[in-house]
């Protein structure tokens, strides 16, 4: 049904967050996975693979926008489409 070969490459860094500069309209589009220490995680708001990172929500706090407030863990990051 999706075609692999149609698929944007994955970058570096990415943000699921539209006023951030890492984010891509076009990766969205698909359906990809975030692996954190060879454990999937399904609460990733930004990652970055050179550095070894991830941004997940810290609970129910929200910065006075609105928005998630945010904590960086560490580790071996790999992304992948599903």
């Amino acid at each position: 049904m999706s075609d692999t070969s149609a698929r944007p490459e994955l970058p570096d860094c990415l943000s699921v967050n539209p006023r951030s500069p890492h984010y891509v309209k076009e990766i969205f589009e698909h359906d990809i996975g975030i692996r954190l220490n060879g454990k999937e995680r399904f609460d990733v708001e930004e990652y970055c693979i050179s550095e070894g990172w991830v941004k997940v929500a810290a609970g129910k706090a929200v910065d006075r926008r609105g928005q998630p407030l945010l904590m960086k863990v560490k580790g071996k990051v790999e992304a992948f489409y599903r």
